[in-house]
């Protein structure tokens, strides 16, 4: 039975206000959580920023959900230190937790002032860091030298399961590179028939494990207001790679957003005030097969969409007893 979860935007709100509102989704209906994991949104009008894992521990502890996290490691991030933060939710709060892992954007990334690599060098990094990560959940002690460098590292506090490590993808030739080495994967919407070629190249590919969706959506109880939420939020999140890989700051994304129209913030988002189109877009995903969707609201305010979708959307999209 597909898994209905909310996504936490730390890009778009406070991180205080986020965690009551991962609270009131639980209490609302959904089934579990995940998060974004940025050092910077993805426009100078979404303002926030808050650190990831300093979150999902507050909200693990104050919910029972799951929770995911989306990361991208190997420049702003070591490996050993994912390991370690991965292995010590996993063994806080057993069961609950997994992180996907990504090639990452420039934009987060760049704070290190090394140079952002070439995307087949940020394939090979990441490749080398899932080894790094599964090795010290293993409870090896790991040198290796490559893309990455690590000495002697070893982690002396780990879960006795270790979480899953998902791979996250948004074009068929990732999702079939992610069967590799991935315990599962996750995309975003797109397109229907986009959507069963990446699930048929990871599982063709011999890809495992449960397949996550993250929806964005955009509610409100008039169209011209849910159209207007995501203009305002999301028009800078409507480029195709490499654009989306590359730029570095919100500004820029604000620049090469100023003139977006609006029909293509509706080919990113699903966006209606007709909750009954909602349910039809999420029964589309889940007759492909998805285990897990998180629905992601982009707009700032969460409560009137989780009670809305909590009363009137999930209890048509889940299967009757």
């Amino acid at each position: 039975m597909t898994a209905f979860g909310f996504h936490a935007s730390h890009e778009q709100i406070h991180p205080a206000k986020l965690l009551e509102a991962v609270i009131h989704a639980e209490r609302a209906g959904f089934d579990a959580a995940m998060c974004s994991d940025h050092f910077s949104p993805w426009s100078e009008r979404q303002g926030q920023s808050g650190f990831a894992w300093s979150w999902l521990g507050a909200a693990l502890q104050a919910t029972n959900l799951s929770f995911g996290v989306v990361n991208a490691p190997g420049q702003r991030y070591h490996p050993a230190i994912i390991a370690q933060a991965i292995g010590t939710l996993g063994a806080m709060y057993p069961g609950r937790f997994w992180a996907a892992l990504g090639t990452g954007e420039a934009s987060n990334e760049h704070i290190t002032g090394e140079v952002w690599p070439r995307k087949e060098l940020r394939n090979a990094r990441l490749r080398e860091c899932v080894d790094v990560i599964r090795a010290l959940l293993a409870g090896e002690e790991v040198s290796h030298d490559g893309l990455v460098t690590v000495d002697r590292a070893k982690l002396w506090t780990r879960p006795e399961e270790p979480p899953a490590l998902v791979g996250a993808a948004v074009s068929v030739a990732t999702a079939r590179w992610c069967a590799e080495w991935a315990d599962g994967l996750i995309t975003v919407n797109a397109p229907l028939d986009h959507l069963r070629q990446m699930i048929d190249a990871y599982r063709d590919a011999g890809g495992r494990g449960p397949l996550h969706l993250q929806v964005h959506v955009s509610w409100a109880p008039e169209q011209a207001e849910a159209e207007a939420i995501a203009y305002e939020q999301w028009r800078s999140n409507v480029f195709a790679p490499p654009v989306c890989w590359d730029l570095e700051t919100a500004e820029h994304f604000d620049v090469a957003s100023a003139d977006v129209p609006m029909s293509k913030v509706t080919d990113t988002v699903n966006v209606s005030a007709d909750l009954g189109r909602h349910v039809g877009w999420l029964q589309d995903y889940v007759e492909l097969g998805f285990d897990q969707i998180a629905l992601h609201h982009v707009g700032q305010e969460q409560r009137a969409f989780l009670d809305a979708f909590g009363a009137e959307v999930l209890p048509k999209v889940r299967p009757t007893a």
